[in-house]
């Protein structure tokens, strides 16, 4: 089955023959591969690419290990490149290539080069690429489906496919399953086998169980505060784990650099800054979410919460939780009151507060609308709601829109 990624590869497409490194990245499984070698291949034929002048490298597969080594992969590329035209050079799990830097740094030199390769590990893009590459490389972040690519995958209603998509998430390799025990047991093993395996690997972590819990007590916190300290004592507590503040925290950039998670900082609305405090962590899928918690428990608010926030993502917006706080008089004293907003999501000049509600009755209602009361900008302000139909204002001039609108509509906000 094919599932088209447009919104992704027209986005490689525009990129073609600038002078700059193409970075697709993400998750691994998340169909980078498919994306570059297919799709991607696919577009460069058909606009009239010989397949000589497509020159293609999976450094995950054993029969090309020996071209992890950078000069045998940059040797083997110049010795494919025997005519003119240009040349495009994809290059897949490029960080298994020590150094792999010089390769690209040479091919950027050659005038009918165009170079583009998939990584699955933020440390390889944040300290080699944006370093060694700074003004001439392009990231290109792939994620799984959104719900609107997996309604269009599967052909149905959306109304018939948000539940299934909030259990099992967006991992584009599902759709070769029909049972629930098929898609459990891939989820459990894509998570336990690929993801946690290979972070413990590449790290060389001995205390693989100690890392397993963490890996739990993240999964669990998913949408509520967190800071090292906080899980530090969690770990202490209910895993009687003798871990320290600092390998927590090297253990969350583990997770994060593998795309697992994302940290969503606390931003002080009023304030207009950063607060180093508290942050909240967001999994990348929320199908793997239920899998490490075996589907344990009903956890829907943050799941609809982690959806909406990889949504935000998804749609290229930078993702803050708000702040606001105000002061009262108690008993003769001030004191410092605050309230949240989810999600401050800004895309360049432009911003918009979110909530996210699974069900609206009497009491949820004032509180996700308190703090927008205190709010005085002219920013937009909305709540998604699970049992919200259309969207609608209130006399505050507050939206309200049900999760599937949008989930489906690219500009419902």
């Amino acid at each position: 089955m094919i599932i088209r990624r447009d919104g992704y590869l027209n986005r490689l497409t525009e990129s073609k023959h600038t002078r700059t490194i193409k970075v697709v990245s993400g998750i691994r499984r998340c169909g980078k591969s498919f994306l570059l070698f297919e799709l991607f291949a696919d577009h460069l034929r058909d606009s009239g690419v010989e397949r000589s002048h497509i020159l293609t490298y999976e450094l995950d597969l054993l029969e090309n290990a020996r071209l992890r080594d950078k000069n045998v992969l940059y040797q083997d590329i110049l010795s494919r490149i025997t005519g003119d035209g240009m040349y495009y050079v994809l290059i897949d799990e490029v960080q298994l290539v020590d150094d792999f830097f010089e390769v690209l740094n040479s091919l950027l030199h050659r005038k009918n080069v165009d170079a583009y390769v998939t990584g699955s590990n933020s440390r390889f893009l944040s300290e080699d690429i944006v370093t060694e590459f700074k003004g001439r490389s392009t990231e290109i972040r792939l994620r799984p489906l959104s719900f609107r690519e997996y309604v269009d995958a599967k052909g149905l209603d959306p109304r018939d496919c948000i539940e299934e998509y909030m259990d099992y998430g967006g991992m584009p390799e599902l759709f070769q399953y029909n049972s629930a025990k098929q898609k459990t047991d891939y989820l459990v093993n894509l998570l336990d086998k690929v993801y946690i395996t290979d972070i413990v690997e590449r790290h060389k972590i001995r205390n693989v169980r100690e890392f397993g819990d963490l890996a739990d007590v993240m999964v669990s916190s998913i949408g509520s505060a967190s800071s090292v300290t906080k899980i530090t004592d969690t770990m202490r507590t209910h895993n009687r784990a003798k871990i320290t503040d600092k390998t927590v925290k090297k253990y969350i950039g583990y997770l994060c650099d593998a795309y697992l998670f994302e940290e969503a900082r606390r931003y002080d609305i009023k304030g207009r800054k950063h607060i180093d405090s508290e942050k909240k962590y967001y999994i990348a899928d929320s199908g793997l979410k239920n899998a490490r918690e075996h589907f344990r428990q009903n956890d829907s608010t943050h799941i609809m919460e982690n959806i909406i926030y990889n949504e935000l993502r998804c749609r290229g917006y930078d993702v803050d939780v708000g702040s606001i706080y105000r002061t009262r008089a108690s008993d003769g004293k001030r004191e410092r009151i605050g309230c949240e907003v989810d999600f401050v999501a800004n895309r360049g000049n432009e911003r918009v507060y979110i909530q996210s509600a699974y069900r609206m009755d009497g009491d949820v209602e004032k509180r996700e609308r308190r703090p927008y009361l205190s709010l005085k900008d002219s920013f937009r302000k909305i709540i998604v709601t699970m049992d919200g139909g259309k969207r609608r204002y209130d006399v505050d001039g507050i939206e309200r829109i049900g999760l599937i609108e949008f989930l489906m509509d690219s500009e419902s906000i």
